[in-house]
């Protein structure tokens, strides 16, 4: 009961990537079934690779996950900072992070995500994290509640 009263309430994160630490704000007005199943799963941790098809991103591959949404609040060309869920369909489930140029696609083609999360902060260094993932491998990623 605790944990569902603080998803109710999550709308600020902190997001670290290896040793950056960003603030965002889950877009729950505009994404509020994707913000939602997503604050469930915090704390979340992965890594981030980067992207192979979309440009300047990283991306956290996520195989036949189903996270129960469809599309809302989707783009294919987010700006640096805003993170996208891909929930799966022509191509697998998938998160995106801009940190430069972004069109979203996969070998399948053009891909649309819901934008559901904005880095607030430290924008400064998200070249970075691109320069790291492509130089040096997989990063990892912290997800949790601000």
């Amino acid at each position: 009961m605790e944990k569902a009263i603080l998803e109710e309430n999550v709308t600020k994160l902190k997001i670290t990537i290896a040793d950056m630490v960003f603030d965002a704000r889950l877009e729950s007005e505009k994404a509020p079934q994707t913000s939602a199943v997503f604050a469930a799963r915090l704390p979340y941790e992965s890594k981030v690779v980067h992207v192979r098809w979309s440009g300047e991103g990283v991306w956290i591959p996520l195989g036949d996950l189903d996270f129960g949404v469809g599309y809302e609040n989707h783009t294919s060309h987010p700006a640096p900072g805003q993170i996208l869920l891909y929930p799966g369909g022509i191509s697998e489930t998938e998160i995106l992070l801009a940190y430069g140029g972004v069109q979203f696609a996969s070998k399948m083609g053009q891909l649309a995500g819901n934008h559901f999360i904005t880095l607030t902060s430290n924008l400064d260094l998200l070249p970075e994290i691109g320069r790291r993932t492509l130089w040096q491998g997989a990063q990892d990623i912290r997800f949790e509640a601000a």
